[in-house]
């Protein structure tokens, strides 16, 4: 049932130092940026903090687990905290939350500390994330002014992974590990302390705090990906893994029943009978389960096959996030001229063609032969993607139900991104061990007696056979992931229909504008 006390309504408050939106947008953006390159920073600095904090190999995995499964379980929550609360203290509340499990973070001195911190971290960039993107409709006009904004905050968004890789690397070679935490801590307080001045607050619409939805669904999908985890390493028959797939169908279930009871539900359901509007949602979702894969698996390329220092690993993503950056750009300047669709439809289309290239790696591809197109395609897709789905989702949406809106756009990417890494890490691991056992077989018909004791001793394979392995895991996981992309095209052509956007000068019965 519903929980917690209704609230009363109260008026918008304006930015203490008046009109700014170049201010304003520029705190919403760094505030978005910080929360997700905090999802690929980290990525480069594990084998320092696994060194450090003495992690074993599959704990590890959970420095990058605790904090995204906690982000997109909680967003349809902190979505709901604006609506109700009102946006921009809600904002406040979780940027110094963020900031702090930050602290906490790079002053860990075991596991269990730094886990936990990552989860607490996650709490805060639910609660900040899905207000950031609802406060661009409160403090900026429908229309052309809207979508540059849409704009700026999409191209932060696309690029920020992107540009986390390349910080991690800097920082960890530069500094230490410590710092991909403690860089967050200036940033936040600063936000915190200019939102205030040049941000505009939000109406406060009365209601109440869903909390048996928010803890089925944030269960329910932490449940889902674990299973997805735990299947990686342990297969798909495990107690463990099946008992996760069972617990996570009966909380999902929960969650969608409660939903359809509960008078202020923390998911309208009603938001999914605009078809343009869950065909946004689905389009996030595949999307995402493709763009995790890219960045997960290509850093792993360029690491260990093609030997990239994690400096030069980060700079290597660079073209990417231009790329990200360009086409966000260019679709926000033209969508009233040419409607959402044609850039869903192209940018689906290039994502697929970007993952079908690097579907074909392998031993002997370069960077630039076999890395660096396929992430500009990438690249350029997703730019051409985030503006136009971020418009179909929050269109005609009444201000009340905004954040709910915005933070279902944002639980698919995530959730997207994690249930996409964890299938396609599934299918890497058992193609790598069908792998492993045709190359131990070449390498034992080849091998010296001195070669033959080594690996025997250390059940390592020596190379060229251990990057073959990897490579032939790498590309089967990229073959899965055309699945993604291929289903991101089909909802893009097929299920969104929206060709233009709302005429920002009408009045909108449901109150979309700002």
């Amino acid at each position: 049932m519903a929980t917690s006390r209704a609230l009363a309504t109260a008026p918008p408050a304006t930015a203490r130092r008046g009109q700014h939106p170049g201010i304003a947008l520029t705190v919403i953006a760094a505030t978005q940026l910080m929360v997700v390159l905090d999802i690929t920073i980290v990525n480069i600095a594990l084998p320092h903090i696994q060194s450090a904090l003495k992690f074993n190999t599959t704990d590890l995995s959970w420095v990058i687990n605790a904090y995204t499964l906690t982000f997109g379980g909680l967003l349809l929550l902190g979505g709901r905290a604006g609506d109700i609360l009102g946006r921009r203290r809600v904002f406040v509340v979780g940027v110094l939350v963020f900031s702090l499990a930050s602290l906490l973070g790079g002053l860990a001195t075991s596991s269990a500390w730094l886990l936990a911190a990552r989860a607490l971290q996650g709490l805060g960039g639910a609660i900040a994330s899905p207000t950031a993107l609802a406060l661009i409709a409160t403090n900026f006009k429908e229309g052309p002014e809207r979508n540059r904004a849409f704009g700026v905050f999409s191209a932060v968004a696309g690029a920020g992974g992107a540009i986390g890789l390349l910080l991690g690397g800097m920082l960890t070679s530069w500094l230490s590990w410590r710092w991909v935490f403690f860089v967050n801590v200036p940033i936040g307080v600063a936000i915190a302390l200019l939102a205030p001045l040049y941000i505009n607050e939000s109406e406060r619409h009365p209601g109440r705090f869903d909390l048996t939805g928010a803890f089925t669904a944030t269960a329910g999908m932490v449940s889902l990906v674990y299973g997805f985890i735990r299947a990686s390493e342990h297969g798909w028959t495990d107690p463990v893994t099946l008992t996760a797939f069972s617990l996570a169908v009966v909380l999902l279930a929960a969650f969608l029943l409660n939903e359809r009871r509960v008078p202020q539900p923390i998911t309208p359901l009603h938001l999914f009978r605009d078809r343009n509007r869950s065909g946004a949602y689905g389009l996030m979702l595949c999307v995402a389960a493709a763009m995790f894969s890219i960045f997960f698996f290509i850093t792993l390329f360029v690491q260990e096959i093609l030997g990239f220092s994690p400096l030069r690993a980060g700079f290597a993503f660079l073209p990417i996030s231009v790329a990200i950056i360009a086409a966000a750009q260019f679709a926000a300047r033209n969508q009233l001229r040419w409607g959402p669709k044609p850039f869903l439809v192209t940018g689906s289309v290039l994502v697929l063609t970007g993952v079908a290239w690097a579907s074909r790696i392998d031993i002997n591809s370069s960077y630039v032969g076999g890395i660096l197109g396929p992430t500009l395609l990438f690249g350029f897709g997703m730019g051409s993607i985030f503006v136009p789905v971020m418009l179909t989702a929050v269109s005609k949406v009444a201000p009340h139900e905004t954040g709910a809106a915005t933070g279902m756009l944002n639980t698919t990417q995530q959730v997207g991104g994690s249930l996409g890494l964890s299938i396609l890490v599934t299918v890497y691991g058992t193609a790598s061990r069908a792998e492993a056992r045709q190359q131990v077989g070449k390498f034992l018909q080849q091998a010296t007696p001195q070669e033959v004791v080594r690996f025997k001793a250390t059940g390592q394979l020596p190379q060229p056979y251990s990057s073959q392995v990897l490579v032939h895991g790498i590309s089967s996981a990229f073959q899965l992931g055309l699945v993604f992309a291929a289903l991101a095209v089909v909802v893009a052509a097929l299920v969104i229909k929206v060709r233009r956007l709302p005429d920002p000068t009408a009045v909108s019965p449901s109150g979309g504008g700002a």
